[in-house]
């Protein structure tokens, strides 16, 4: 049963309010970037789902967003499908590449199972640049199948316009659906879990199913927002796959606040919006940047939104 959280899922609605509102405010380049984010929050949200609710450190998750990316495009390219079929693909690629490395990878803990998440997306790294001909290897493929038809309605992928709203919804219904799970008994089982294992094995639940399912949960959100981000771009490429690509969603999680629902948004949006700026003024950007994370973690240790929470709004998880 879900346990509803009244400002929270207030919150949300507003969240996706503005999100559909602010395309008739911005044009040009901004609702580019801003499609751009609302993908990558979807990435940022999945990986939320095994590292702050489920306490699961990967640093592997550039494999799930690669599966997704590949498995949609690929699709597209040689198996003649439409994208919406191709975008299922993705989906159900990314899942199964998660549920195989969770089955492995679990068997470990900790700093363990950091490493062997981060050897197995690396493995997957060194396969897109192995097999270069089918996947395009560092210089990627283009993709060509750039429309699809919704009932009567004709969708033109090279529109800006269409592109961005296809990432808003597909947002929207991660994001009400991550609210739906995490309010209700399959989070708290997640959270629990990540607390105090042992208490809630003597409880009577199988801890490693419950990691298995988080673990599963977060790749394949993770793979949605690959899937889509090939598909809604019309690109895929090795660069993806890297490790600098787990990094991202590692730091966008950390920023926003990991265990909080909204955080990772909330981080990715900054974060992506820091970056682009800082590049464009300067190479060095990244010194920048990891002063200003060192100054968020003095001031708030468990990142924005999961400080505010535990200082002055607890129903902000």
């Amino acid at each position: 049963m879900i346990r509803h959280n009244p400002r929270l899922f207030a919150l949300c609605l507003a969240v996706i309010a503005a999100v559909f509102g602010a395309q008739f405010v911005l044009a040009g380049y901004p609702v580019l970037a801003l499609t751009r984010i609302l993908i990558l929050a979807v990435f940022a949200m999945g990986y939320n789902m095994a590292m702050g609710y489920a306490g699961m450190l990967s640093l592997g998750h550039a494999l799930f967003f690669a599966a997704g990316m590949y498995a949609a495009g690929m699709a597209s390219r040689y198996g003649a499908v439409g994208l919406p079929a191709a975008f299922g693909i993705g989906i159900v690629g990314a899942a199964a590449v998660s549920l195989g490395i969770g089955l492995l990878a679990l068997r470990t803990r900790t700093v363990s199972f950091m490493i062997v998440t981060l050897m197995f997306a690396q493995v997957g790294y060194l396969l897109t640049l192995q097999f270069a001909d089918v996947t395009g290897g560092d210089q990627g493929l283009t993709l060509s199948e750039r429309g699809f038809a919704l009932g009567p309605v004709a969708v033109d992928m090279t529109s800006g316009a269409a592109r961005y709203n296809v990432a808003a919804v597909v947002f929207s219904v991660v994001l009400l659906g991550l609210y739906a799970l995490t309010q209700g008994p399959v989070g708290r089982l997640f959270a629990a879990v990540r607390e105090n294992p042992e208490r809630t094995r003597m409880l009577g639940y199988d801890v490693a199913r419950i990691r298995l399912a988080a673990f599963v949960l977060s790749g394949t959100v993770a793979g949605t927002s690959g899937a889509l981000y090939g598909l809604t771009f019309g690109f895929i490429g090795s660069s993806f796959a890297e490790f600098r690509t787990s990094i991202e969603a590692l730091l966008y999680t950390l920023v926003g606040g990991p265990g909080t629902l909204l955080g990772p948004v909330l981080g990715t949006a900054l974060m992506t919006v820091l970056i682009d700026r800082l590049g464009g003024l300067t190479a060095a950007y990244p010194i920048v940047v990891g002063a200003l994370l060192i100054a968020l973690t003095l001031w708030f240790p468990k990142g924005l939104l999961g400080t505010i929470r535990d200082r002055w709004l607890p129903w902000l998880k």
